[in-house]
């Protein structure tokens, strides 16, 4: 359930290319509620991603905050920013290219427990098989490669993983707009499922107003680099003035979700 406690916040945030020559990023500020879903919406090119990755410090920013609750993650040092990261998890738009075709899925999923030095509690193998039960597919997967698998499949292994260390704050990056509509709809009714059950807090980056009319608590629609509006879903999406955001929610009539 969301709050009004602040678990994310971008201030004033900018990213430059080219020595300052080209602008994808210009003042970005917000706040991400512990627990609600904050929708990050705009067309290809309208500095969505690269925010995203500002906040999880994949991308370090021209300048500049980003707080994770009381915490500067811009101060901090590599081995800390690397513990952070425990509590901060992305899922990428393609579940093809995110998994390593030469890796078996238990290796995929245990990589994230080797990379940190930790052992669950329960056991390794244990613990894998409850990662893959939780996102609605069984033991038997483990011993299987990516291409095994639909690409619904892999997306729901990557989210996994992306959950292994049993984080509170997820990225989800176009998470089903590589995946057929049918498909995409019980991949979002999956993120909805595990946001409830675990309290997780996520960040929803995507191009489908409708999709984000249902998902999100909040919405922020960007154009160009700049937050052009920021709001409750169903104002921004039902209700809004801008120009940019009717055009967005016109693009998208069909909302991909199903029960």
């Amino acid at each position: 359930m969301a709050t009004n406690e602040g678990l994310v916040e971008a201030r004033g945030l900018v990213k430059e290319y080219d020595s300052g020559r080209r602008r994808v990023v210009e003042n970005v500020s917000f706040t991400i509620r512990r627990g609600e879903t904050l929708g990050l919406v705009g067309e290809s090119g309208s500095g969505k991603s690269t925010v995203a990755r500002m906040l999880l410090r994949l991308v370090e920013p021209t300048s500049g905050e980003v707080l994770y609750g009381e915490q500067d993650l811009l101060a901090m040092s590599l081995r800390e920013t690397r513990e952070m990261r425990r509590r901060m998890q992305i899922v990428f738009q393609d579940p093809y290219s995110a998994l390593n075709p030469r890796m078996r899925v238990r290796d995929i999923l245990a990589e994230p427990f080797m990379i940190h030095d930790e052992r669950p509690m329960e056991g390794l193998a244990t613990r894998l098989a409850e990662m893959l039960l939780t996102v609605g597919l069984d033991s038997s997967a483990l011993d299987r490669f990516p291409h095994e698998f639909s690409g619904g499949q892999r997306q729901r292994i990557n989210i996994a993983r992306a959950l292994a260390l049993k984080p509170e704050f997820v990225v989800l990056d176009e998470p089903v707009s590589a995946l057929d509509v049918s498909v995409g709809a019980q991949v979002v009714n999956l993120l909805r499922d595990l946001q409830q059950t675990y309290g997780l807090t996520y960040l929803f980056i995507s191009h489908s107003m409708p999709l984000v009319r249902y998902l999100c608590d909040r919405v922020a629609v960007m154009q160009r680099g700049r937050l052009v509006e920021l709001g409750d879903s169903e104002q921004v999406c039902g209700a809004s003035r801008d120009v940019y955001t009717q055009r967005l929610i016109a693009a998208t009539p069909e909302m991909p979700t199903a029960g």
